[in-house]
């Protein structure tokens, strides 16, 4: 175990610089140059793309590629958290899936639409690897965190990430608009992956080496305990009809966070093919700048929402901030041009850091009194990455027999209902 007590500053700092080395993925990698790198290898932004034995839109390739990466978290965590519950080591598990991220982005240096199957291998490792090692990043915040601390930690936590991941980008950007060569500007996007995945795994030793292993209890993996996870999440399920308000918190959460996580994931490819850029060039520095515009805010808002949620409670903050998604929705279905584009890359910031960092301590603060935290946070992840599988495919689904604005606009209901299931929820336990 480490020798640092639970709540002590060096402790909790170390578990939020963990953001610090893994939100440059979501950044670089998910959200800005990646998306721009995969647009310049089409011809136009009609042009289809071959894979897996069908012809679709290059976006409809990517959604579902990540919508099935998800679906595949989905299934693993419950069996990687009952194994690393029943060892007593999550800290390796978690270990684990950073490499194997660092490992995807690297990869994707690589990445071309000759070799489409195994240069979305990579990409799958990314995702897998982001997402993955958070089921055991997220499960240790009530381990390191008193109830009191774990709203403005996990604010904290997103803050340092947004922060880091900003500062690779301005010099993954530099890399890329100092040359003047097209071919050069791609070569630079790819030079980019690679410093991703150094990052991460490089800063990520510092979180590594101050967290708890958990105790070791020397047992043997056998098939029993490969599927212990799910029976856990059933344990866990069947807890949830004694803790009211918990059960009706997670339904909400359900179905916003679908929403909310298929806006994130998408955001960039929407820009680069729904505004009207004046040419490619102001194309590739708008939708950088938006997503540095976001970040920035993102600080701003999780900070913000944190002061919110101690003020006027969490629940009554994050039915605010549904509320302002909804807004959204509807003006990104309007929006063509690129100052519109910026002024919606700051109202998503403002209220993408408040509803992720509060979504999450919202949770852990609803947990009944159990030193099994990485089951609930097991379930947590689970209902997570299964919104996030309905919402991409919904959103592949309209945008491949539509238009992506149509995609965008049909976000608003989950929105709706989610404030309508957060009305639901119970002020007290």
């Amino acid at each position: 175990m480490s020798e640092f007590k639970k709540g002590s500053k060096k402790l909790l700092n170390a578990w939020a610089f963990y953001d610090w080395a893994n939100s440059v993925y979501t950044l670089t990698i998910a959200s800005s140059i990646f998306p721009l790198f995969y647009a310049s290898l089409f011809e136009s932004k009609e042009t289809l793309v071959s894979a897996f034995g069908f012809t679709m839109k290059q976006e409809t390739l990517i959604t579902i590629v990540t919508a099935f990466t998800f679906l595949v978290v989905a299934v693993l965590s419950p069996i990687l958290s009952g194994i690393s519950d029943y060892v007593g080591n999550k800290k390796n598990f978690m270990k684990f899936f950073c490499y194997v991220g660092s490992i995807g982005c690297i990869g994707l240096y690589w990445f071309n639409l000759s070799f489409i199957h195994f240069s979305l291998l990579f990409y799958f490792m990314g995702l897998i690897g982001y997402w993955g090692s958070l089921v055991f990043y997220n499960s240790y915040l009530p381990d390191i965190a008193f109830e009191d601390q774990q709203d403005s930690i996990s604010a904290k936590g997103f803050s340092m990430g947004y922060i880091g991941s900003v500062l690779l980008l301005v010099v993954n950007l530099i890399m890329v608009m100092t040359q003047e060569d097209d071919a050069d500007k791609i070569e630079m996007m790819r030079y980019s992956f690679i410093t991703v995945g150094i990052w991460w795994a490089l800063f990520s030793q510092y979180t590594f080496r101050i967290l708890p292993n958990g105790v070791s209890s020397g047992h043997k993996v056998t098939k029993d305990v490969v599927f212990n996870g799910f029976k856990e999440l059933k344990a866990v399920w069947v807890q949830l009809k004694q803790n009211l308000r918990l059960k009706r918190y997670l339904n909400a959460f359900f179905v916003f966070s679908m929403a909310v996580q298929t806006i994130m994931l998408m955001a960039v490819y929407f820009g680069e093919k729904e505004i009207n850029w004046a040419s490619d060039g102001e194309k590739t520095i708008g939708l950088i700048v938006s997503i540095l515009v976001i970040q920035l805010v993102a600080i701003l808002g999780a900070i913000l929402t944190s002061r919110a949620a101690s003020k006027f409670g969490n629940i009554n903050s994050l039915i605010a901030i549904n509320f302002m998604w909804m807004c959204l929705c509807v003006y990104a279905f309007f929006m063509k041009s690129p100052m519109q584009f910026y002024i919606a890359a700051g109202l998503v910031g403002l209220v993408m850091g408040g509803v992720q960092s509060l979504g999450r301590s919202t949770y852990s603060k609803y947990l009944p009194e159990t030193e099994d935290t990485a089951s609930y946070f097991s379930f947590y992840d689970v209902a997570e990455k299964i919104g996030i599988v309905i919402g991409m495919f919904i959103f592949a689904f309209v945008s491949e027999y539509s238009s992506m604005r149509y995609a965008i606009l049909f976000l608003f209901v989950f929105f709706l209902i989610g404030i309508i299931l957060l009305f639901r929820v119970p002020k007290e336990e």
